[in-house]
């Protein structure tokens, strides 16, 4: 900004010599004049740009907050979407996430380290399965597990399973936490989950997220893997500014 401003006074003085006023000059002048400008601090080209780019995340910071107030029934009162953590909590968590994403897989691990140093904090899980159709179908069965009362087992099971999930291993590791698979396959076309899978999409389009895990913590929006640590700065966030 420094720069932009002695470059602008230096045509200031250019203008102020004993050359035509400013409605005197053609375009052509008007334009050589600011190249002179220009080449006399080429770094204004720089803090030009900074500047713009700035504009521009501030403009997409406004836009955010207010597809964020849009949405927020949706994000946070969606009896439909399974919750963690403290059901009644002051701070509220909103996670999309896939079962075969890599990173959620490292992201459910801190986000159960904030839930034992918080336990004052809830959290709601969007199902988003982006990554194919055993993605789609361990969802289903998780979102399934919820009329069995074994949602968050069979959810953190499915979180540490190594290497993908799918059709060849989820209901393995259903019968592993105790579900009765035949009801949990007969479940897992309830129209409910087709909503909740349609809602995510829904939710992670109108807020731009476009991969998991995305977090919506408090007025923020956290895109790509978060450490424990920052959740918590996150959460201490939105809990000050209530």
């Amino acid at each position: 900004m420094r720069l932009i401003l002695t470059a602008c006074l230096s045509l200031l003085c250019i203008f102020g010599l004993a050359r035509p006023s400013v409605a005197e000059l053609s375009a052509a002048q008007v334009k050589q004049l600011a190249l002179e400008a220009i080449l006399e601090n080429p770094e204004i080209i720089r803090e030009a740009i900074d500047l713009l780019r700035q504009n521009d995340k501030n403009a997409a910071a406004v836009k955010s907050q207010a597809l964020l107030q849009n949405e927020r029934d949706r994000l946070e009162r969606d009896p439909n979407a399974p919750t963690l953590g403290n059901l009644d909590g002051d701070v509220t968590i909103v996670e999309f996430f896939d079962y075969n994403c890599p990173y959620c897989k490292r992201a459910t691990a801190e986000l159960n380290t904030l839930l034992a140093q918080d336990t004052n904090v809830r959290v709601i899980l969007r199902e988003w399965p982006i990554l194919g159709e055993a993605s789609v179908y361990a969802t289903r069965a998780s979102l399934a597990a919820r009329k069995q009362d074994k949602y968050a087992a069979f959810h953190q099971a499915l979180m540490v399973a190594k290497g993908r999930v799918g059709p060849a291993n989820v209901m393995v590791i259903a019968q592993a936490v105790g579900l009765d698979t035949q009801r949990l396959k007969a479940d897992m076309q309830g129209p409910e989950i087709d909503q909740h899978i349609e809602t995510s999409m829904q939710l992670a389009q109108a807020l731009n997220f476009s991969g998991t895990p995305a977090y919506v913590i408090g007025n923020e929006l956290a895109p790509g893997m978060v450490s424990s640590d920052d959740l918590q700065a996150l959460v201490l966030q939105a809990r000050a500014a209530q």
